[in-house]
């Protein structure tokens, strides 16, 4: 494989979130309300770049499409959590419940993208493929980050 580059992007932003969620899990109400401002917005960003790019591709091979279509899935699903959190007091049990339950979806996710998905698509894409989706996702992720700063959980996004 000529350029795993975009792989690499991808598994950068996953330790990223894994430290938020650690350092959420771990403030204060009012830090932790910054933290996760900051969680959602990344998270918010880095999926719908990696949707236009890597998944993008996928969905267009069919030995990748149903391993796309589940990540896109499990977005939603996270995205559906930002929503019903953002309805929740930050310092209620309520919320800490439903935190712990999306941190569990969500790690699970990323471990599952970086496990199986990730090397399946390496093993199926061509080298120049898998360059170029690095290019659009390097290229989408800081204008699908200003888009997330103005949006608020749950926005259906164009």
């Amino acid at each position: 494989m000529a350029d795993a580059r975009i792989f690499a992007d991808l598994k950068k932003d996953h330790d990223l979130h894994r430290k938020l969620l650690k350092q959420i899990d771990a403030a204060d109400p009012d830090a932790r309300e910054e933290l996760f401002e900051e969680f959602r917005v990344e998270v918010t960003a880095h999926a719908a770049a990696e949707e236009e790019s890597l998944y993008a591709t996928m969905l267009s091979k069919p030995n990748l499409r149903d391993e796309a279509r589940h990540s896109v899935a499990e977005h939603k699903e996270i995205d559906d959590f930002f929503e019903e959190m953002a309805d929740l007091d930050i310092e209620s049990d309520e919320w800490k419940s439903k935190f712990d339950e999306m941190r569990h979806r969500y790690e699970h996710h990323i471990d599952e993208e970086e496990e199986d998905m990730f090397p399946e698509a390496a093993d199926e894409l061509p080298d120049d493929e898998i360059a170029r989706l690095a290019k659009v996702f390097e290229k989408r992720k800081p204008r699908e980050l200003e888009l997330a700063e103005d949006s608020e959980p749950g926005d259906d996004r164009d």
